[in-house]
């Protein structure tokens, strides 16, 4: 089985740092503070094998994290989102074990505010999951 943007939408969201009405998948819905967005991550290169061989998969993401207009906050919640990724192993959400996520980045990454002044940071990772 393939792991699906939604999948990790729900990942996410079993991980209690949002409400799932404020995750999104694929587009940033009316940009209401304190949201995330999940997104396939656009990165070049050639499919790779994970480790685990043709038993495993890789599916990789970039995450939005949309807080609010204290950059303290939003650097928080982004800290903490990206140390439960980095750290969760072996959850089951939809039918689908998700092994572990390999994370891209060192840190979440600040991207600066949107045109209303909300900070966003983004992480990303490749998640590693059984198909």
């Amino acid at each position: 089985m393939m792991l699906t943007l939604k999948d990790v939408a729900d990942y996410i969201a079993g991980l209690g740092i949002v409400d799932a009405d404020h995750i999104w998948i694929g587009k940033l819905q009316d940009k209401v503070e304190k949201s995330i967005g999940v997104y396939p991550l656009k990165r070049a290169g050639i499919p790779r094998q994970p480790v685990g061989g043709t038993d495993h998969a890789e599916k990789r993401i970039s995450i939005l994290v949309h807080w609010n207009k204290s950059v303290l906050e939003t650097e928080k919640a982004s800290g903490t989102l990206f140390y439960k990724l980095m750290t969760s192993r072996n959850v089951t959400v939809n039918d689908q074990i998700i092994l572990f996520n390999q994370m891209q980045v060192s840190d979440p990454v600040p991207v600066g505010t949107d045109d209303n002044g909300i900070y966003e940071y983004v992480i990303e990772m490749d998640v590693i999951y059984k198909r």
